[in-house]
């Protein structure tokens, strides 16, 4: 299963025995998965959810708290909704419910955002607010770059009760349109994992944070083989480069080069993987790397100032092409 189907089979499975948490939860389900209707001139409650437990379930809360049946329905989706999803119908007593889960207010109008009483309510009812809609409308990607957790909203007064909401919990949520529908997002994995754990999907949260641990270690040991790799590459690059120059510089000098400085050329030429210090071991009598780099160095400016001198051409122009 995906990770937003994860958490909704943990979520459904949660039975808070508290009646203002109970409520919360089906009144922010009920706003976030369908809301209002007007069917045959009467205000319908209805909601629209991803799996048959969790119409089963939101259709006995309505059962047990209100005192109202309501229908169900298998509906096939089409246009952008792929595949099966499920209706929690109210018809009859529909008004009177809308009016008690607070979607309408006393003059009969829809509520654009949620109900006062819930988004001033305690953590555990705020919590609940998160849950009913995450339930109705939310997701949530695997960690990495683009990791968010999101909840499409209705309204956008609906998105920024449900900020205020998450801010009262302790979670940064930000108030976004993506293609003209309000969203709600939390980016950062700490405020994933942490609002994951306030509305009760612990299990998904404790693979989340694995899946992202694992994800980490896994860019940092590539992070450190590519730095390894980019240096072996150029180390392989300054080689062929300084074996070239010297090879440049003998020719240029000829019989005109001096021992000493001769010595230390040939002994790049042939150890041409060796680092400076394995060179000086090479030599005999054996020398420092302070030695052998200033004695390169001398042979190179020598040759150099021989070619400027010749007007010939000096020991850059041996060093190959993107090295």
């Amino acid at each position: 299963m995906s990770l937003t189907a994860d958490v909704k089979a943990e979520l459904t499975a949660i039975r808070d025995p508290r009646p203002t948490v109970r409520v919360a939860e089906l009144t922010a389900l009920l706003r976030f998965a369908g809301g209002l209707h007007s069917i045959a001139g009467r205000v319908a409650v209805e909601a629209e959810v991803d799996t048959p437990d969790l119409a089963r379930r939101t259709a006995r809360d309505i059962a047990e708290i209100y005192g109202v049946r309501p229908e169900l329905a298998r509906i096939q989706g089409s246009g952008s909704r792929e595949g099966e999803y499920f209706a929690v119908r109210v018809v009859d007593g529909g008004e009177t419910l809308a009016r008690q889960t607070g979607l309408l207010d006393i003059r009969r109008r829809p509520v654009r955002g949620l109900p006062n009483k819930l988004t001033t309510g305690s953590r555990d009812d705020l919590a609940a607010v998160w849950r009913g809609a995450f339930l109705a409308s939310g997701s949530l990607s695997e960690p990495g770059r683009s990791a968010s957790l999101e909840i499409a909203c209705p309204t956008g007064e609906a998105g920024m009760a449900l900020v205020g909401a998450a801010h009262r919990i302790g979670v940064a949520a930000k108030a976004r349109e993506v293609r003209g529908v309000p969203r709600v997002v939390i980016r950062e994995a700490e405020a994933i994992r942490g609002m994951l754990l306030a509305i009760g999907a612990v299990q998904t949260a404790a693979e989340w944070d694995q899946l992202r641990q694992r994800r980490e270690v896994r860019a940092g040991v590539n992070r450190l083989v590519n730095f390894d790799d980019a240096n072996l590459r150029r180390s392989a690059q300054a080689a062929v480069a300084a074996c070239a120059r010297v090879e440049r510089a003998l020719e240029i000098l000829g019989e005109d080069v001096p021992a000493h400085l001769k010595q230390a050329g040939e002994l790049r030429l042939a150890h041409r993987d060796a680092s400076l210090d394995e060179l000086g071991h090479h030599a005999e009598p054996p020398l420092t790397k302070d030695a052998v780099a200033g004695r390169i160095r001398r042979l190179l400016a020598m040759a150099d100032k021989r070619a400027e001198q010749d007007g010939v051409p000096g020991t850059e122009s041996a060093v190959p092409a993107g090295s």
